[in-house]
């Protein structure tokens, strides 16, 4: 009997190990610092590609998971000549925010954490 208990206990703690040890992917939302609103094309690694559009001033859209990998981000904003661009790499557990920088000449900032 004694021996079916310490069995179980091990493979409850076994269980619990692995699930606590699980990496998520990567998340990225983008955030509209300018007056415009901006469409977001969003480029990863595996050759997929996510567009955000319509995102209004002010406005932080909601996350969206990918792939781990090189991400160029490429920002069309309403009214400008200008098409900012960013790369960075997105790695598991992070959370990223492509931010649409207010100021004379458009800018993306790209801000992570966990």
């Amino acid at each position: 009997m004694n021996k079916i208990m310490v069995s179980i206990l091990c493979l409850t703690f076994l269980f619990s190990i692995m699930n606590c040890s699980s990496e998520t992917d990567p998340n990225i939302r983008v955030r509209n610092e300018r007056v415009d609103k901006a469409n977001v094309q969003i480029k990863t690694t595996g050759g997929n590609t996510i567009n955000i559009n319509d995102v209004t001033a002010g406005q932080t859209t909601t996350y969206q998971s990918v792939a781990e990998g090189n991400v160029t981000v490429t920002a069309v904003i309403q009214n400008e000549s200008v098409s900012p661009t960013a790369s960075f790499f997105a790695a598991k557990d992070i959370h990223n925010t492509i931010v649409i920088l207010a100021g004379d000449i458009p800018t993306i900032r790209v801000d992570q954490e966990n």
